[in-house]
């Protein structure tokens, strides 16, 4: 592929993904990782620290956003919980990365962003 097609293909695809990924209300990673490996061929474990550091404003302002409003005193009865249900699902989200080769876990990720988009749109055209 040529140096101009492939600036296309990346000018093109990671503003889709990152669209597509905050009109399904996510952070964007589900969408972002398999793209910067996919394009990029880059490691996974790049790709998903990439992600992060590009969903980081994002998730910044929401926090922001919602502090403000309000909605997360809901939350503060169940904070415990939810800190070490999300310090457990990295911990053993992190643990295959070392043990299985990219070519399980690739199109394992692309299976669950598969699933989080039917879920997300399920939800979305019950409500």
């Amino acid at each position: 592929m040529n140096k101009a097609l492939s600036l296309v293909v990346v000018l093109t695809a990671l503003p889709t993904a990152v669209t597509v990924a905050a009109l399904m209300g996510v952070a964007g990673g589900e969408l972002l990782i398999p793209t910067i490996v996919l394009l990029f061929g880059t490691d996974i474990k790049v790709a998903g620290s990439l992600s992060l550091a590009v969903s980081l404003p994002t998730m910044l302002v929401a926090f922001a956003r919602y502090s403000r409003d309000g909605s997360f005193t809901v939350l503060r009865c169940h904070a415990r919980l939810g800190i070490a249900l999300s310090i457990a699902g990295t911990v053993l989200g992190g643990l295959p990365l070392g043990v299985h080769p990219e070519a399980i876990l690739v199109p394992g990720l692309a299976l669950l962003l598969l699933l989080s988009s039917i879920k997300v749109w399920r939800h979305a055209t019950t409500e």
